[in-house]
């Protein structure tokens, strides 16, 4: 890769992967001193957010208890992260 571009490392326990993201884009979604990782580490929390937000308010039918559950435990997490709530920073509220 080039310069042009920056490798976040992500590891639970043994396992590991790499993720190589152009520099420029993690600029343009930095705010304020935000190093790298936690860039990649906001957009991951905000795009997992999403996917269990869809799976339990938009999905077919009633979510069942582990995913309401997945789902309560995401949005506090998130909420831990940015101090804010999932409706609060997205606009989308049920």
């Amino acid at each position: 890769m080039t310069d042009d571009t920056v490798t976040v490392t992500l590891e639970a326990g043994e396992e590991r992967d790499e993720l190589t993201v152009p520099t420029a884009l993690v600029d343009m979604l930095r705010e304020g001193d935000e190093s790298d990782p936690e860039v990649v580490g906001d957009i991951a929390m905000f795009g997992m957010a999403q996917r269990i937000h869809g799976a339990v308010h938009h999905g077919q039918g009633e979510p069942d208890a582990e995913i309401a559950s997945v789902n309560e435990t995401a949005m506090e997490l998130f909420e831990e992260r940015f101090g804010a709530t999932f409706s609060e920073l997205t606009g989308h509220d049920h």
